[in-house]
């Protein structure tokens, strides 16, 4: 009994700290405020995370280890999926992942743009991680004539803007183009322009590979 109230203390303090960062922002926000938030004593903070700052830690990478692990559980299915399945199946699942998590999304893609010690430590982890999975997905594509050759680290980018961009900016969506981007049916709209964005820029027409063929090491 103990131990569940303990982990619901900490997800009533996770919950807190997201909302509030998100409207107060990290700087804005104070342990103090977290803890009236979510109706707890200001020490229970320090007590879990150890202060604000491993709050904000503790909800990045936690965070970022529910996405880039969408990505790898995609990549390591390359030895009997095609390359383009695999690629599509990392995509979807990213924006079903955010979508889920939309606020944290938020507070974690907005801290991403700031250049700390932190954000330079998941720089070097996390976020190299993703390029690793997806690079690789991308080379096998190349290299079973799925994939149109071209630029890894620019097709990257671009996909890596389009997956955050709903997340990281809700309000331009609901404010200049009047949709709600909470909203199931928009990440199911979303999901199928991104893919046909893909299809477009990224796959072949007629692939000369067999539907499940031999995974490639490259």
């Amino acid at each position: 009994m103990a131990g569940s109230t303990e982990s619901e203390t900490k997800q009533k303090i996770l919950r807190s700290a997201v909302m509030l960062f998100n409207t107060k922002g990290y700087n804005g926000t104070s342990v103090r405020d977290i803890a009236k938030k979510a109706d707890v004593n200001v020490s229970l903070i320090s007590y879990y995370f150890g202060g604000k700052q491993g709050l904000a830690e503790h909800l990045m990478t936690s965070f970022l280890e529910g996405y880039v692990g969408i990505i790898e559980t995609a990549y390591m299915k390359l030895d009997y999926r095609t390359a383009r399945e695999c690629f599509f199946e990392a995509v979807k699942g990213i924006l079903d992942y955010q979508q889920e998590n939309r606020q944290l999304a938020r507070f974690v893609h907005r801290e991403i743009t700031f250049d700390t010690v932190l954000v330079r430590e998941i720089m070097t982890t996390y976020l190299m991680k993703e390029k690793f999975y997806l690079a690789r997905i991308i080379e096998n594509g190349f290299a079973r004539q799925e994939f149109i050759p071209q630029s890894i680290d620019y097709l990257i980018m671009q996909l890596r803007g389009m997956l955050t961009m709903p997340f990281l900016h809700p309000q331009y969506i609901l404010e200049v183009h009047h949709i709600q981007p909470n909203e199931e049916y928009f990440k199911e709209k979303y999901y199928r322009q991104l893919k046909q964005w893909i299809e477009l820029s990224l796959c072949q027409t007629s692939p000369s590979w067999s539907k499940k063929p031999v995974a490639i090491n490259v």
